[in-house]
């Protein structure tokens, strides 16, 4: 009667598919986007009040709910595959495992956070992006975000699957970009567009206590320091956007879904776009979605084509960045000069062609 139980409960447990199905992927995905948007309305809220400094919100409400409600059904399925007769390794299908201990890192994020605030005190504008225990509250959500791309990487059949099949793929892919640059909101163009009009400085100097180093008789040009957030946001938002794309090329290549970077862009800057009140700049990162698509099908970019790749990789964000300062200039006008938005277009199309020695060094051309 024993080796009868045991031969069952072996059956039983190879019937478990460590591959994850449509279905559970696709309950990730909106579970994760009701999780997320809660994130960027909790952004949204903070941006818009922010004397706000109590944890029951409507907004934290919707963040926690979206977490809950992900964290039950990744538990559930843990426990219920158990219960079957699975394996701990097998409990979870391939490329979720991640998602449990995000699911454990965001409770002690949120329980570590409550201790944080009664020692320190309550963040304000980026010290709360970059509190320590808001990272790790960011953390714990990516890994819980990127659950279905990791099930796609890992799925040697995942080419073959339909469109609608390999969608949440690419909407973990936005979830990823989105949890970056909502971190990184402080110095992001779609947060605050240095080059529009309306944030040319109207003081010469932008007044510091002891400024260090003391150049040009102590004072710094509030023109320069416009310049500079600028820049610098345009750089490192290339840097996370084509991270991001270039991960996926690099897996995937020109196989990746039809409309792919038109999803990814559209829904991080519809976001960003709602979280602070620039609604009127996502056309122009849908249109660069579109072009970046387009590139796809037209080069097929991947580590078996470096060449192409690199054209990719440089004309991706140019194009984005092109596309962005002319969405300004018709929306609100710029004043910055032409050799500083022009130049800040071909600096984004070289981090982005840096990228591309990152993933495929030269001489690594070898079949994905």
């Amino acid at each position: 009667m024993a080796i009868r139980t045991g031969s069952i409960e072996r059956k039983v447990a190879a019937s478990v598919d460590p591959h994850a199905s449509v279905g559970f992927d696709w309950t990730t995905v909106i579970l994760g986007a009701w999780f997320q948007f809660g994130v960027y309305l909790d952004g949204w809220a903070h941006v818009h009040f922010p004397l706000l400094e109590t944890f029951v919100t409507p907004w934290h409400g919707v963040l926690y709910s979206g977490f809950l409600a992900l964290a039950v059904f990744t538990v559930g399925a843990l426990v219920r595959n158990r219960a079957r007769g699975a394996a701990w390794k097998r409990a979870l299908p391939a490329g979720y495992g991640f998602s449990l201990l995000g699911v454990v890192l965001f409770v002690a994020g949120a329980l570590a956070d409550l201790v944080w605030h009664r020692t320190f005190g309550i963040e304000s504008t980026a010290e709360a992006l970059l509190s320590p225990t808001h990272l790790l509250l960011g953390l714990g959500g990516t890994l819980i975000w990127t659950g279905p791309l990791r099930a796609a990487w890992w799925r040697t059949e995942s080419r073959s699957r339909s469109w609608v099949a390999r969608l949440p793929m690419v909407l973990s892919l936005a979830f990823l970009l989105s949890a970056l640059t909502f971190f990184t909101q402080y110095s992001h163009p779609l947060a605050r567009p240095w080059a529009a009009l309306g944030n040319r400085p109207t003081a010469a100097m932008f007044p510091l206590q002891a400024p260090d180093p003391p150049i040009r008789g102590g004072t710094v040009s509030s023109t320069v320091v416009g310049h500079s957030m600028g820049v610098a946001g345009i750089l490192l938002q290339t840097g996370l956007l084509m991270g991001v794309v270039l991960l996926a090329v690099r897996r995937w290549g020109g196989s990746l879904p039809t409309g792919s970077l038109t999803i990814v862009f559209t829904v991080n800057a519809s976001l960003m776009g709602f979280m602070r009140d620039q609604m009127m700049l996502i056309p122009s990162a849908a249109l660069a979605g579109i072009v970046g698509d387009l590139l796809l099908k037209r080069l097929d970019p991947s580590p078996a084509s470096p060449g192409a790749l690199r054209l990719f990789a440089f004309v991706v964000p140019a194009m984005y960045y092109l596309l962005y300062f002319l969405a300004l200039m018709l929306t609100r006008g710029i004043w910055w000069s032409v050799h500083l938005w022009t130049g800040s277009i071909a600096l984004a199309g070289v981090v982005g062609w840096l990228l591309s020695y990152l993933v495929v060094p030269p001489g690594r051309a070898t079949s994905p």
